[in-house]
C-alpha cells in the first residue's frame, strides 16, 4: 500500500513513512494510492468477529508495512472492555461499539452507535487509544523521539493526552481555545499533571489552534530538527481508525451483506464523516452520509450549494455543541481530491485560494453529483434544535444524549428512507456537556464515578498569543 499527498508530491510512501508526519511536505494530506475494495463474501466472514479482530483485517489493508502478528497484538491491547468500559448502562461494553436502537411501540427507528466508552468519554478515543500504541511500536522500531503538536475543539486533545501520557519518548503540546470548551472538557485536559503533556491555551477559535498547528508543521526545518507529529484528523492512522467502527456498525445492523445503511455524523473538521466516505469507497454497502453541522455551517453549506466559504474567528459562532465550532475543516480537502478524480494540481489551487480568498466554488452543479456518486447529504441544527432534541429523546426512548449527538439525531430524522436503517455515530457521554443536558432537562446527567469532582483538580495550563513564534519557542525550551 502506497501513500500519495492531496497536492500531488511524486513521493509515494508506506504507512509507516506517514504514521508520525502528520501533513505531507507540499502541506497537502496523505491518502492511500488507491482504496482496497471489500466483498461481500469479506462482510460475511467479519460478522462474528471482536472489536479488535475486525480492526486488524480492515487496518492490514493499509498498514501492509506492519507484520499482522504485530498489528493484532496493538488492536487487542487497544480495543479491550478494560479500557472501553465508562459508557452508559444500556452499553455492553464487551463489543467496543454497541449499537443502540431508539425504538418506540416496537418499531426501531434511528440506532446510536456508542462511541464513547473510552477513557474520555468521546468518540475519539476510538481512534487515539490505537494511535498511541501504534506510535510507541514505531518509535521504537525506528529509536526516535516525538514531539505531537496538536490543536483540540474540546475533545481531540483530552484523548490524545490520555493516549499518550507517561508513554515514554512522547511529548504531547495541545493548543486549545480559551473560554470555548465545557468545564468538564477543559478539567479533563488540564488536571493531568504527567511530565510528558503541556497544555497551552490560545485567545481564538479552534480554526486559529489549527492554523499554528498547520504553520508549524510547514517549517520543514523546525518540524525535522524537533520531530514534530500530529494527532488532529490530518494524521492518516486518526483517520482509518474510525473507518473500522463504520464497518462495526454496518455489521452489527445488518443481517446480510447486501443491505444498505445511511449514516448521520456530527461534523465539524470533517475527520469522522471522512472515515466514512473511506469505508463507503472500500465497498461497504452505504446509502446515504449526512453530515450534520450546527450553527458553524460551512460544510451544510458546501454540500447544499457547492461554495466553500471559511469564516473568520469573529464570525465563528461559540454554541452549544461546541466541539463542532469550527469553520475551517481541515480534512475536507481529502473529499476534495476525491471528488475532482484525484487531481491533485486542482486541489493545490482550489486550497490556495481558500488561503488567499477564504474559499471556492464548485458551483451548484455539484451537488447532485456528490449526492448520485458518493451519498453526501446535509443538514444543520441550532441550540433550540438541539435542546428540543434532547428533550424528546429523554422522553420518547428514555435515553440523554449529548448536544452534538442531538444535532445528528435533528439532522438524520430528515433524510430517513423506507427500508434503509439509519445509525447516528454518538459523539460523547452527555455529562461532558452537563450545563446544556440541565438545561434541556432540568437536571445533570449520570457522571461515571472515575470523573467525581474532576472540575475540582489542580490544572496546569499556560496562555500563549496567537503567534506561531511563541508555540514555537515554547516547544523548544521544553524538548
Amino acid at each position: 500500500m502506497k501513500y500519495v499527498s492531496t497536492r500531488g508530491s511524486d513521493e509515494q510512501l508506506q504507512f509507516l513513512d506517514i504514521l508520525l508526519a502528520g501533513l505531507a511536505p507540499d502541506g497537502g494530506l496523505y491518502l492511500p494510492a488507491s482504496y482496497p475494495k471489500v466483498c461481500t463474501e469479506q462482510l460475511d466472514r467479519w460478522r462474528n468477529l471482536s472489536y479488535a479482530d475486525l480492526a486488524v483485517e480492515i487496518l492490514s489493508l493499509y498498514c501492509d508495512d506492519i507484520a499482522v502478528e504485530d498489528l493484532r497484538k496493538i488492536a487487542h491491547q487497544t480495543y479491550t472492555a478494560k479500557v472501553f468500559c465508562h459508557g452508559r448502562q444500556y452499553d455492553d461494553a464487551s463489543k467496543i461499539v454497541p449499537l443502540h436502537w431508539l425504538s418506540h411501540d416496537g418499531a426501531a427507528e434511528i440506532g446510536l452507535l456508542s462511541l464513547s466508552n473510552g477513557p474520555t468519554l468521546a468518540f475519539k478515543d476510538m481512534a487515539m487509544q490505537l494511535i498511541g500504541n501504534l506510535f510507541a511500536y514505531a518509535l521504537k522500531k525506528q529509536g526516535r523521539q516525538l514531539n505531537i503538536l496538536g490543536a483540540t475543539s474540546g475533545d481531540t486533545g483530552s484523548a490524545a493526552e490520555y493516549a499518550m501520557r507517561g508513554k515514554a519518548d512522547i511529548r504531547v503540546f495541545m493548543l486549545s481555545p480559551a473560554g470555548k470548551m465545557s468545564p468538564f472538557q477543559c478539567a479533563q485536559m488540564y488536571s493531568l499533571q504527567d511530565p510528558n503533556i503541556f497544555n497551552l491555551t490560545i485567545d481564538g477559535v479552534f480554526d486559529d489552534a489549527q492554523d499554528i498547528v498547520k504553520a508549524v508543521s510547514n517549517d520543514l526545518a523546525f518540524k525535522a530538527k524537533h520531530q514534530i507529529g500530529t494527532v488532529n484528523s490530518i494524521n492518516w492512522a486518526r483517520v482509518i481508525a474510525q473507518v473500522v467502527y463504520y464497518f462495526s456498525g454496518y455489521l452489527q445492523a445488518t443481517k446480510n451483506s447486501t443491505e444498505q445503511v445511511s449514516f448521520t455524523v456530527p461534523s465539524g473538521n470533517f475527520g469522522n464523516i471522512c472515515a466514512g466516505h473511506i469505508a463507503r469507497m472500500m465497498g461497504l454497502p452505504i446509502c446515504k452520509l449526512i453530515v450534520a453541522t450546527n450553527e458553524n455551517d460551512v460544510l451544510d453549506e458546501f454540500f447544499k450549494t457547492g461554495m466553500y466559504r471559511t469564516r473568520k474567528s469573529s464570525e465563528t459562532y461559540h454554541t452549544t455543541s461546541p466541539s463542532m465550532d469550527i469553520s475551517k475543516a481541515s480534512n475536507f480537502e481529502r473529499f476534495i481530491f476525491d471528488l475532482l478524480n484525484r487531481d491533485s494540481g486542482r486541489v493545490a489551487e482550489l486550497f490556495s485560494q481558500v488561503q488567499v480568498q477564504g474559499g471556492f466554488d464548485l458551483s451548484p452543479q455539484i451537488v447532485p453529483f456528490m449526492q448520485e456518486q458518493f451519498g453526501f447529504y446535509s443538514g444543520r441544527s441550532s441550540h433550540r434544535d438541539r435542546i428540543e432534541t434532547i428533550q424528546s429523546v429523554a422522553r420518547k426512548y428514555q435515553v440523554v444524549i449529548d448536544p452534538h449527538t442531538a444535532d445528528g439525531v435533528k439532522v438524520a430524522k430528515q433524510h430517513l428512507d423506507p427500508g434503509v436503517k439509519m445509525l447516528v455515530l454518538e459523539t460523547a457521554l452527555p455529562i461532558k456537556f452537563a450545563q446544556t443536558i440541565a438545561q434541556a432537562l432540568g437536571h445533570e446527567p449520570d457522571r461515571p464515578s472515575a470523573f467525581d469532582g474532576i472540575e475540582k483538580l489542580p490544572q496546569r495550563v499556560k496562555k500563549m498569543s496567537l503567534d506561531v513564534l511563541q508555540v514555537k519557542q515554547f516547544i523548544e525550551q521544553n524538548t
